[in-house]
């Protein structure tokens, strides 16, 4: 670690870096920055920089407290939107109490205990994600909504177009962040587009997630767009997901992959599944944690809403997708709800700890939904068993308050301040008179 700060102490100094940004996130997600000059650096990584505990509380600010921000030095990078002119670099942090010990408000700190624990087994937990997102030509909207940049859709080609020159600016700048890019295209809503990082652990994966979003809204402002990770801004086009691709190893190999089974999935994998399906329910207010969440897996265009798995069934809410042959170190499984609003520390800590259940207590995996999901009647669900994800975020919030996995997994601050967080979001939600209720009752009734 000293080499690593002697490295960026060095960086700064030879690239005249005028302004180093340290973040970190709150509990619902959000980039927090606070920025120190160069000579500031080098006490922060010897005795962290205090900030207000509340800013990583959410926006309740329950209570203030100090706590203090040690910037990791192997997160550092020069933002390339900054130019040449005053040169800006970032960190990520690690938050901790004046005494030394890790704040257990601290998201980060979360999923660093979740795959210590993985650790502890022998496993390394891996994630590649899909992110969705809009881009709008402001974010002003009229009547009718936002107004999307283009009304092109799935893979389309658009030469010129904004979106075409977008996605090309964007990966190049997540490029020299060292963020490594596999895909990128126009998804299926008029302006949504989709890019899809290289697989990483999951700690880098997450910040890697914090940072893409940065990028993506200033390279947006740049080209006098704006981009929105709204699961669901238009009711009749497609939301906003992140498929997420998951991955187990054990030292060099994926604990995911047997040829002999089925798939050529693992006992391991199988379980790993079986853990997800079931605590699905009671983890959706972490991969799907705000109000609008609940719209896009609910309003249709394909978002899953019911607990199956399939291999190569895009109705399902856990799918085992191909990979090619001789490529058995590939070996994954898609989680298809969570969108792309998600904090992606704490979704991939109760995602990692659902998926450990599985493998602890040996649960075995449902058979598989051959049959697309949402062609299905009721009754035919019901009689496959097929069980619903939760309907709102009320629904959803009800369920984790009940949980002993998501509880202790977040641990007792985290748990209670994103539960107090999203009971306001939804006492407020709750409370307003819609669009929608005026036109169907206000002349009616």
């Amino acid at each position: 670690m000293e080499k690593q700060q002697e490295f960026v102490l060095r960086t700064i100094e030879e690239r005249g870096v005028k302004f180093i940004r340290l973040w970190f996130t709150d509990v619902v997600g959000t980039l927090k920055m606070v920025a120190v000059a160069p000579a500031e650096v080098e006490g922060a990584f010897a005795e962290g920089l205090g900030i207000d505990g509340s800013s990583i509380e959410g926006f309740t600010r329950a209570f203030e407290a100090d706590v203090l921000a040690h910037p990791d030095p192997t997160t550092f990078q020069i933002l390339p939107w900054r130019g040449e002119i005053d040169p800006t670099a970032r960190m990520f942090c690690d938050i901790s109490t004046p005494d030394g010990e890790p704040a257990m408000s601290d998201p980060r700190y979360v999923l660093k205990r979740a795959l210590q624990k993985a650790a502890d087994r022998g496993f390394t937990f891996y994630t590649h994600p899909e992110i969705e997102f809009y881009l709008l030509t402001s974010s002003e909207y009229g009547p009718d909504g936002p107004e999307p940049v283009d009304k092109a859709g799935y893979f389309d080609n658009v030469p010129g177009g904004t979106a075409h020159d977008f996605r090309r600016r964007a990966v190049r700048m997540l490029e020299d962040l060292g963020i490594s890019v596999e895909f990128s295209h126009h998804e299926g809503g008029p302006g949504q587009n989709e890019i899809d990082l290289r697989y990483a652990d999951a700690l880098s994966m997450a910040d890697n997630i914090m940072t893409f979003r940065t990028v993506v809204k200033e390279v947006a402002i740049e080209q006098g767009v704006y981009a929105s990770f709204m699961p669901k801004p238009f009711a009749n086009h497609p939301g906003s997901g992140m498929h997420t691709h998951l991955s187990l190893f054990e030292g060099d190999t994926n604990a995911f992959f047997d040829e002999g089974q089925e798939y050529q999935l693992s006992t391991v994998g199988r379980q790993f599944v079986a853990g997800l399906l079931r605590h699905a329910p009671e983890i959706s207010a972490m991969t799907n944690q705000f109000v609008n969440s609940y719209k896009r897996l609910w309003g249709g265009h394909e978002a899953p809403n019911y607990i199956t798995w399939g291999h190569n069934n895009r109705s399902a809410l856990v799918r085992v997708p191909l990979y090619k042959p001789g490529k058995g170190q590939s070996a994954r499984i898609e989680y298809r709800a969570m969108d792309s609003a998600a904090n992606p520390y704490l979704a991939f800590a109760v995602l990692l700890a659902a998926g450990m259940k599985g493998i602890e207590e040996g649960y075995d995996l449902p058979p598989e939904a051959a049959d697309t999901v949402w062609e299905l009647s009721p009754q035919e669900r019901k009689a496959l068993g097929y069980e619903a994800l939760p309907t709102s975020l009320d629904h959803a919030l009800n369920l984790m308050e009940k949980s002993e996995l998501v509880a202790e997994t977040l641990g007792e601050q985290v748990f209670n301040h994103v539960l107090r967080n999203k009971r306001l979001e939804w006492e407020q939600y709750r409370a307003q008179v819609t669009p929608y209720e005026l036109q169907a009752n206000l002349e009616l009734l």
